[in-house]
């Protein structure tokens, strides 16, 4: 249906997973398998549903699979909140970054799924 590479809403997501792996990395060791490992899963799984669903048979098939990588979306802000809330992470400036990246990669998500209509 689509080249998944050449959607700019999936390079902007493959972007936002390469940030979250690098600030994750930061996390303290006794987090590896609990919120490391679940903010790594959620934003891998934003660029792979946005990849899924171009690949699929059609534009509802599409606009699900979009639904969902958006639904991961959220899950990577929520996942940051606690870690700020925690005192994992508290470069203010860095948080403030890669939740302008969300908020900007679910609009251009919404965008996508309106033409789609």
């Amino acid at each position: 249906m689509h080249n998944y590479k050449e959607l700019k809403v999936w390079q902007e997501a493959i972007d936002l997973t390469e940030s979250i792996y690098l600030v994750s990395a930061k996390f303290p060791s006794e987090e590896k398998f609990g919120l490391t490992s679940q903010i790594r899963r959620a934003s891998v799984s934003v660029p792979s549903n946005i990849s899924e669903g171009s690949g699929r048979n059609s534009k509802g098939e599409f606009k699900q699979f979009l639904g969902i990588a958006n639904g991961s979306l959220c899950e990577v802000e929520t996942q940051l909140i606690i870690a700020e809330k925690l005192n994992i992470v508290n470069e203010s400036e860095e948080l403030e970054g890669l939740f302008d990246k969300i908020d900007h990669i679910q609009k251009m998500i919404f965008k996508l799924k309106n033409t789609l209509n």
